[in-house]
């Protein structure tokens, strides 16, 4: 499917395949979903209730099995039959080993597929691929305290070095309490994977092995909450009753993990959740749901589940002498929308979520009369040697994202390129030069 024709089809009023009658099994689930905790606690259940809504089924409520971290979605037809959908929830990695072993349908990730999870399923088809590579919703990873502690802010490189046991006291850090105690997600969690992948592994660090370990988000927080002394990392919506701080990366701003900024991929730790569908065995009502997720209906369910949604909303952003005289000038006279656009590793191309999100700006853009001349692009990219080439570079992924709005008839009122100012995260690791490699959208 061309992009042009993924945005035609994701705008017709989201086309959805979950309004046509999906097929009822007579033995056994309708649908089998493994993997995230986070995703899995609440907002998979929440999706499938909604998809069970759409399809007029009656009587639907959640049943909790013996296991804990499994629950059943259950609704009745009309004609009294049940319709089952089952959701565990022990972990990412835990997903993409059951479609190997074909004891799932979809598997639900905190993360995104690794590369030897990519070849050990390659005889289901291509999961990278836009219809198998689903991000239903954007989260943070929050740095949470007790709240009695006083410390506002940590960088990446400080968190590091606490998590791998190397800084011990809250003095070493300017606070007071004594010694740290950690508390962090078991190892099937798609959540250790990410604070692995964006702060330990990055700075060739390891966790603790005196860190508490948890297959609970909400269990973790808590506990932080209850003990002075401790901090942990958790998804946005366990924050609870716990203390968030500001983070930085490398020389970018420190950011509290504030919708806004997750919407945008800005700060730090946010992160994508997605479902992943197996191409080439395919289930209608995993089709469909994937489908809703991605509706207007799907994204208002993943904001009241306290995740952050992919609808595209205008942000107003206040000016500061940190930005660039031409940044400044922007931001005082248009307003930037909810989104960012990336680019798939090593390639002018746009990712999965990317192209996604093309549709819902193209659909913003049209229902708000500002396809003539409102629409301004601005490219970031990473350092590079010659700033030159980092302001040319930033600026022709800025005039790919053009090309496609072009197409979809948007008349651009400007095309701008800031080079590697204003980056949101290290230059000094593949996973912060992807991220600053970014083009923002704004509009009169």
């Amino acid at each position: 499917m061309t992009l042009r024709v993924l945005c035609v089809f994701l705008l017709s009023g989201w086309l959805s395949i979950y309004a046509a009658a999906l097929p009822i099994p007579e033995n056994g689930p309708a649908l089998r979903i493994q993997g995230s905790n986070t995703i899995g606690a609440d907002l998979g259940p929440a999706l499938v209730e909604g998809l069970l809504q759409e399809q007029g089924l009656l009587k639907i409520h959640r049943e909790t099995p013996d296991t804990a971290n499994e629950q059943r979605i259950v609704g009745q037809t009309a004609q009294g039959q049940r319709v089952i959908i089952e959701v565990a929830a022990h972990g990412s990695s835990t997903g993409f080993a059951a479609l190997k072993n074909a004891s799932a349908d979809l598997a639900a990730s905190s993360r995104e597929i690794k590369d030897s999870e990519l070849l050990a399923l390659q005889t289901l088809g291509d999961l990278k691929s836009p219809a198998a590579e689903q991000v239903i919703a954007i989260d943070g990873l929050a740095i949470i305290l007790n709240p009695a502690n006083p410390l506002e802010q940590l960088n990446t490189e400080q968190l590091a070095r606490i998590f791998a046991g190397e800084v011990k006291t809250w003095e070493e850090l300017g606070g007071r309490g004594g010694a740290i105690h950690l508390y962090a997600r078991d190892d099937q969690s798609g959540t250790y994977d990410t604070f692995k992948e964006l702060v330990l592994s990055r700075r060739g660090k390891s966790l603790s092995s005196a860190a508490k370990r948890f297959e609970s988000s909400e269990q973790l927080s808590d506990a932080v909450s209850n003990d002075p002394q401790g901090i942990g990392f958790i998804g946005l919506p366990y924050v609870r009753q716990a203390k968030a701080v500001a983070i930085a990366d490398g020389a970018s701003q420190a950011m509290l993990p504030l919708n806004s900024l997750i919407a945008t991929e800005d700060y730090p730790l946010s992160r994508r959740l997605f479902f992943y569908l197996p191409p080439d065995i395919q289930n209608p009502w995993a089709q469909a749901l994937a489908t809703f997720a991605q509706s207007p209906q799907g994204q208002a369910i993943v904001a009241t589940s306290g995740f952050v949604s992919q609808t595209v909303q205008a942000m107003s952003v206040a000016p500061n002498a940190l930005m660039p005289e031409g940044y400044q000038s922007l931001s005082r006279h248009a307003q930037r929308l909810t989104v960012n656009f990336r680019f798939a590793e090593g390639s002018a191309s746009l990712d999965n979520k990317a192209r996604q999100d093309l549709a819902r700006v193209l659909d913003y853009i049209k229902r708000n009369g500002k396809t003539e001349r409102a629409v301004t692009l601005v490219g970031f990219g990473d350092l590079k040697d010659d700033p030159a080439r980092a302001d040319l570079l930033s600026k022709l992924r800025a005039m790919a994202v053009r090309r496609e709005l072009v197409k979809n008839g948007v008349v651009m009122r400007e095309v701008r390129g800031f080079g590697a100012l204003m980056p949101v995260a290290t230059n000094s690791a593949d996973e912060g030069r992807i991220k600053n490699r970014r083009v923002e959208v704004w509009v009169y």
